[in-house]
């Protein structure tokens, strides 16, 4: 029985091993625990998915609860996916703020997901890379 909840007080080692077992750790600094610390402090809507004490699904977002929410992080272990995991996600996530327009970047192994689950793709979003860092070391 999976167990979902709400919060971003979490082990920063348990989610990043989740990371790198859904594969997005592939696409996150995961060897940067300073920085993902900071990726999940600075969250303000987390829904997780346990089994037992096993962290084994994460919703990390960003919102204003009224307009917008961005779905950052969607990442659930390999060996529980296809088992509604995500979708349940989306789903709680959505629901902390169902006024707010649910938005995401998907990962390129990700992209056939997403309609499946009823979202819509639109061309017209942008992004600007981060600016390069200029200190040595």
């Amino acid at each position: 029985m999976i167990a979902y909840r709400t919060g971003n007080d979490l082990d920063l080692d348990a989610v990043i091993e989740l990371y790198v077992d859904s594969t997005l750790g592939q696409r996150r600094p995961v060897s940067d625990h300073g920085r993902m610390q900071r990726m999940l402090s600075h969250a303000n809507l987390v829904v997780t998915a346990w089994d037992g004490s096993r962290l084994v699904g994460i919703s990390r977002s960003l919102t204003d609860f009224a307009y917008a929410t961005y779905l950052s992080d969607l990442a659930v272990r390999l060996s529980y996916q296809r088992q509604g995991i995500g979708r349940e996600l989306v789903r709680l996530t959505r629901e902390a703020a169902p006024q707010a327009t649910l938005i995401l970047l998907a990962a390129p192994a990700a992209e056939a997901y997403y309609p499946h689950i009823g979202f819509e793709q639109f061309p017209q979003a942008w992004i600007l890379r981060p600016i390069p860092s200029t200190r040595a070391g």
